[in-house]
């Protein structure tokens, strides 16, 4: 159970669950993914490295890529209707996840399903008498629906349809227990209800928090641009983990290593005790470029992290600036300005065509480049002047 409750939210209803793994057989783990973009990055791991731990007790994971559900729009957290994706999209995006699930995932204990295999035969008629099995008022419970309605937005009837198809994804499937993060716990319980009027034992709940993107502040998002890719090179994915704070840095930890709780916690004692955060750093980005390329790769993203940024490069201590955005994106001559490497627009243009300025230990030759809300890079003007900025 702890390995179970490790880093998770709510477990719901802990009492079920406990009868559940008494039987000793082992459970069918559900966690949905919709393929609203063709790669995955670390905040999408989160649910996968719970799986995993999850198969590593002895149980099935069930991968439900959400190619029906993707083509709805997921409505939550949004303040306005998703658009839909076309099954081309779709298709293309599902491949790339089936490809990319299993450097986390045991292939010979997971099940990929898609919900178009059950749903695209439903029918109409059963699909009429599958939203019977809920209210307007109940639909309105939730966050992001109340919101809207309180607030004269619109809501679209097939919204509603997003929670039910959920909850029926686990009649489907007969899952005994559902991943999903802190934002989806009114769809799991969704699929708890459907189980029961289907005669089935209703699953448990595993919600998890949202990662945190480089920011710290917004989640881990490709549109905010704070995401670290699961398919980036090792250099990208060192330099972007080596950006964090130091605070969040453990909770990069918390949910996304499989080090040990007793090896994190000797780590924060150390730290405490004046060993440099960074160190601990560099052990989360081997630990993550090993799981997603290998060993080798990931020494040599730390020998070229060493050569570009430790040796004789950027100093321990440098000032931190938070720039805020227009239209969620920010031009870097202005950056430049706004954090005081340079005093002008003008200057920024000239150091930049003299070859001056690098972003992220690499020389910057486009004048017009933008830095998008949620980035957070380290600039460097000449050999003394340093910045690490932080879009907003």
């Amino acid at each position: 159970m702890a390995i179970i409750k490790r880093g998770c939210d709510e477990l719901l209803v802990e009492e079920e669950f406990v009868q559940k793994l008494s039987k000793g057989t082992p459970l069918r783990i559900k966690a949905g993914f919709d393929p609203t973009a063709p790669d995955l990055h670390l905040g999408h791991t989160v649910l996968l490295n719970k799986l995993r731990q999850l198969q590593d007790l002895g149980h099935k994971a069930l991968f439900l890529i959400g190619d029906f559900t993707g083509m709805i729009g997921d409505p939550t957290g949004k303040n306005a209707t998703r658009p839909p994706l076309s099954r081309e999209q779709i298709k293309e995006n599902a491949k790339s996840y089936a490809d990319q699930v299993f450097k986390v995932l045991r292939p010979e204990c997971t099940e990929v399903v898609f919900n178009s295999s059950w749903m695209d035969e439903l029918g109409s008629a059963d699909m009429i008498r599958l939203a019977s099995n809920s209210t307007v008022a109940r639909m309105l419970e939730r966050d992001d629906f109340g919101k809207r309605y309180r607030s004269n937005q619109p809501i679209a009837i097939h919204e509603f349809l997003y929670p039910l198809v959920q909850g029926y994804d686990s009649v489907a499937l007969r899952a005994d227990l559902e991943i999903g993060g802190t934002d989806q716990k009114f769809n799991l319980l969704m699929g708890r209800e459907l189980q029961k009027h289907y005669g089935q034992p209703p699953q448990c709940i595993l919600t998890m928090p949202l990662l945190e993107g480089l920011d710290g502040v917004n989640k881990m998002s490709k549109s905010l641009g704070n995401y670290v890719g699961i398919s980036e090179s090792p250099e990208q994915i060192f330099g972007k983990l080596m950006s964090v704070s130091d605070e969040l840095m453990w909770r990069y930890l918390e949910l996304l290593s499989f080090e040990s709780v007793e090896t994190i916690s000797a780590w924060k004692r150390e730290v405490v005790g004046g060993r440099n955060p960074r160190d601990i750093k560099v052990l989360l980005a081997q630990e993550i470029i090993t799981r997603f390329h290998d060993k080798k790769s990931a020494e040599a993203a730390l020998a070229d992290f060493e050569a570009r940024f430790r040796g004789g490069a950027i100093p321990e201590d440098i000032p931190e600036y938070t720039i805020e955005s227009s239209d969620g994106e920010a031009q870097l001559i202005q950056v430049l300005k706004q954090a005081g490497l340079t005093s002008s627009t003008s200057e920024a243009l000239r150091m930049i065509a003299q070859g001056g300025v690098k972003m992220d230990g690499e020389k910057i030759e486009d004048k017009g480049l933008r830095l998008k809300k949620g980035e957070q890079v380290v600039l460097q003007i000449g050999k003394r002047k340093y910045a690490r900025v932080t879009i907003a």
